[in-house]
Parts: C-alpha cells; sequence; structure tokens
C-alpha cells in the first residue's frame, strides 16, 4: 500500500446515516419505558441505526481481530514479560487457551489471529494463507520478525508501517465478507504498551505522566525507564504541540505525519489494528475498541480519517493510564467498567453481547401504543423537570 492508496482508503469512509439515527432515538422514545431509562443501550442502538441506515438490528456474529507482533523495544527492559511469551500466547490464540479465547468461546464469538511479526518461529502446520477459512489457524502477513528498538532509532520503515495498514484493511474486508455483524480489535506483543505511549505522546504533545503506565504490571525502575524512551523518542512531535495541532484531520500532510509516527514509534501489531479500524469503517462494519493498545490504533485511524470514529464502540473503561486521553479525543465514552487491563481483545466478546442486547431491545420491545399504555404520565420527564 502506498500513502495514496491509504488515502483513497479514507477518502472512501462515508459519514454515518444521521437521518436513520433519528428515525430510531424516536423510536426509542415510543418505547414502553420512562425516556432514557435503559441509558447507554439506548445510545448503543441509535449508533448501530447510523451505521447500518435501519432502525432495528441485529448482532448475531461477532468476531476479534488478533494482531500478533513483537516489539523491539522489549530489549530496553520495558515490559515484565518476556518475548517469547508473544509466540506463546500466539499459539495459544489457536487453541482458545488465552482471556479472549476463552471469552470469545463463552460468548460465541470468533477469532482471526493475525501474525503481522511475532519473533519466535511458528510451527509452520499452525499457518494458513487466507483469512478466516480456518479460525484455529494463524494468518501469515509477516513483514519481519519483530520490529527494531525504538529507543534506539525508527522502529520499522514507512512502507512496513504501510503494508501493516494494509493487511488490517484486508482483514476488516475478510470479516465483512464472512458475514459477521461486527468486529473487535485486539493484540498480543510484549512491549507494545510502550510504543502505544509513544504514538499517544506524539499525537497529543503529552509527556509520558499522560500516556505511560505500567503495562503488564512493571517495577519502578523498568517503569521510570519505560517513561524516559517515551518522552525521548515524542519529543520533537510534543515541541509542535503534537499531531493533532501540526496538521489538518485527512490532508495528505496529516496522513503522511501519522504514517511517519507509527514508523518512527509504533509497532507492527499498533499499525495492523489501525488499518482494520479504517477498514471497517470503510466497509461501514461496526467495530469495537478492547482496551489501551486498540484505543491507541483507533485514534491513529480516526486522526487519518475523524468519520472512522462512527463506526467505533468503546467498549470498557481500561485501568492502563493514557486510555481515557485517547477515547476522549475521539467523542467516545466507554460503557462497561470492569477494571480490565489485559488486552488482546478480551473486552470484545463481552462488548459484542452488551451491543446485541441493545439492538434487541430497539427490534423487540413493545411501543406505548402497543402495550396499550397511556404515556401522558411522562410529560414532565420528558420536559427534563424530574431528572
Amino acid at each position: 500500500m502506498t500513502e495514496n492508496q491509504l488515502l483513497e482508503v479514507i477518502k472512501s469512509i462515508k459519514a454515518t446515516d444521521g437521518e436513520a439515527g433519528r428515525k430510531a432515538r424516536a423510536r426509542q422514545e415510543s418505547l414502553a419505558k420512562p425516556p432514557g431509562s435503559l441509558g447507554c443501550l439506548e445510545d448503543i442502538s441509535v449508533k448501530m441505526a447510523e451505521i447500518t441506515g435501519k432502525v432495528k438490528n441485529s448482532v448475531k456474529k461477532g468476531c476479534v481481530v488478533v494482531m500478533c507482533a513483537d516489539n523491539g523495544v522489549a530489549e530496553e527492559k520495558v515490559a515484565s514479560a518476556p518475548q517469547s511469551v508473544t509466540m506463546a500466547q500466539t499459539v495459544n490464540f489457536t487453541r482458545r487457551l488465552t482471556g479472549v479465547g476463552a471469552l470469545a468461546e463463552s460468548f460465541g464469538s470468533e477469532l482471526l489471529i493475525v501474525d503481522v511479526g511475532v519473533k519466535e518461529p511458528i510451527p509452520a502446520e499452525l499457518y494458513d494463507s487466507q483469512p478466516l477459512r480456518d479460525t484455529h489457524k494463524i494468518v501469515d502477513r509477516r513483514i519481519r520478525p519483530g520490529t527494531d528498538n525504538l529507543a534506539r532509532g525508527p522502529a520499522m520503515k514507512k512502507e512496513e508501517a504501510l503494508r501493516c495498514i494494509e493487511t488490517g484493511v484486508e482483514m476488516a474486508a475478510a470479516v465483512s465478507k464472512a458475514g459477521f455483524d461486527i468486529a473487535g480489535v485486539g493484540e498480543m506483543g510484549i512491549g507494545n504498551t510502550t510504543t502505544s505511549a509513544a504514538v499517544l505522546s506524539a499525537v497529543t504533545g503529552q509527556d509520558s505522566s499522560r500516556t505511560c503506565g505500567r503495562g503488564g504490571g512493571i517495577n519502578d525502575e523498568s517503569y521510570m525507564r519505560k517513561m524516559k524512551i517515551v518522552d525521548l523518542v515524542s519529543r520533537d512531535y510534543r515541541k509542535k504541540g503534537g499531531l493533532i495541532k501540526a496538521s489538518e484531520p485527512e490532508s495528505r500532510e496529516r496522513i503522511s505525519m501519522m504514517t511517519d509516527i507509527l514508523a518512527r514509534m509504533g509497532g507492527f501489531d499498533l499499525c495492523a489494528m489501525t488499518g482494520v479500524f479504517l477498514g471497517a469503517a470503510a466497509g461501514r462494519l461496526p467495530v469495537v475498541i478492547d482496551g489501551y493498545i486498540s484505543a491507541v490504533a483507533a485514534l491513529s485511524a480516526f486522526l487519518m480519517a475523524p468519520r472512522a470514529s462512527g463506526y467505533m464502540f468503546a467498549s470498557h473503561r481500561s485501568w492502563e493510564k493514557g486510555y481515557s486521553l485517547a477515547v476522549e479525543i475521539m467523542g467516545l465514552k466507554p460503557f462497561l467498567a470492569l477494571d480490565m487491563r489485559l488486552g488482546e481483545g478480551s473486552g470484545c466478546p463481552i462488548a459484542f453481547d452488551v451491543i446485541k442486547g441493545a439492538c434487541d431491545v430497539m427490534s423487540n420491545m413493545a411501543t406505548f401504543e402497543e402495550a396499550e399504555i397511556n404515556d401522558g404520565y411522562l410529560e414532565e420527564i420528558r420536559k427534563g423537570n424530574c431528572f
């Protein structure tokens, strides 16, 4: 993928359907309940209508796309786990032995596991070249065995970042073509909270005190080292006030700067996840953000294509520092508070079922007229005088 081809993908992303949203909101107001009493479920059902153009929707099949890759910055001992865990967990995804694997099985979701740069060798028999032909296989889209160490130079070439984004766009299209109603975006890559914090600092202009957490759990020495690296690699962008202040949305300059940032300090996993969010929006596919790394990938997509956020749902409020900053910039609000910080896409299967429930309420609940209830008693509530 070239920058021009990426620009074409971005230009293909259409605004969501405001008229369908207004009709959905009107139906919510007509359902046999006090206005607003179903809280976030009402907002979710309205957003689904805006995405699909239909007031009544259903979510029968969900798929979590899990991008797997190693990050060279792990050499700096900024993570608690060794890099070998990336390979081990990538294999364990195929057996559904991980957090997201167990939750996907529990909630009836599928996984699309993609290797974009795992460092240690994975048995060849576990690979497949075609997405979703066998969801217990790993799709082989390896760029190379892990990125370079961003603390010592660029993590990857720009061409590699664009290849990863292209892979993400491809996987979103595969999910849609396979008939899934909704996608989620997860990852596996030791060191990827460091890459995410660096990217978030570079795009927002905020230093590591706002963007850098302890990831999977690190001691004070490792944490201080991690913060120092994040501040160092993002410094030049922060001096300009961050990408947000330095360029205009959807401009060629913005797209070039965003891909420069991803190449300088991102990861293969983060870049590919960014592509999934762009591809989902281009295909009008609802897509769920998991935790911190997923949120930074979503923000990277949003900063190139602001309309993409219209297709995104923030699932759970991650404990990781920087998560709230990322989702607030996009105007999104997570609807679950589960104190989760695992990653992998583990929040997505849970969120799929919440979104399914929101759609089922919209489709199956009776209106006041159908329930033969006089709704006159709600006038004061509708005027906003009771809350």
